[in-house]
């Protein structure tokens, strides 16, 4: 009972990490007008390109970090956050699917379990 409260610890830890680091980012990007929330559409392509690879690097980190606070098989838990991160961003795809551009969201979810896989081999 113990290893699963430890394993679901790991894999919050890893969530939380990832979702504060990508809302810290996104908040200073907004502060400082290098980035647009509404109508995110507006941001020039590269910026959107540079949000998807500090968001996979915050999540390959969050899996990471779930890995290492694993009790046990920690690609695993790598892994069951990665699949957690790729049904959200599904979700989030289909819920937001009219605000431009659509490859934005796309592309979170297909690298979503690459990202994990990364972060748990990072750790063995």
């Amino acid at each position: 009972m113990n290893t699963t409260f430890k394993s679901i610890g790991a894999i919050l830890a890893g969530l939380i990490t990832l979702v504060i680091l990508s809302i810290a980012t996104d908040v200073i990007l907004e502060t400082t007008g290098l980035m647009q929330i509404d109508p995110f559409d507006a941001n020039p392509w590269w910026l959107i390109v540079i949000v998807i690879i500090y968001r996979n690097v915050y999540s390959t980190t969050g899996c990471y970090l779930a890995a290492r606070l694993a009790p046990n098989k920690p690609m695993r838990h790598a892994m069951i956050l990665g699949f957690i991160g790729f049904v959200l961003t599904i979700v989030g795809a289909i819920v937001m699917w009219d605000v431009p551009p659509h490859w934005y969201p796309i592309t979170l979810a297909v690298l979503a379990l690459p990202g994990a896989w990364l972060g748990g081999k990072l750790f063995s």
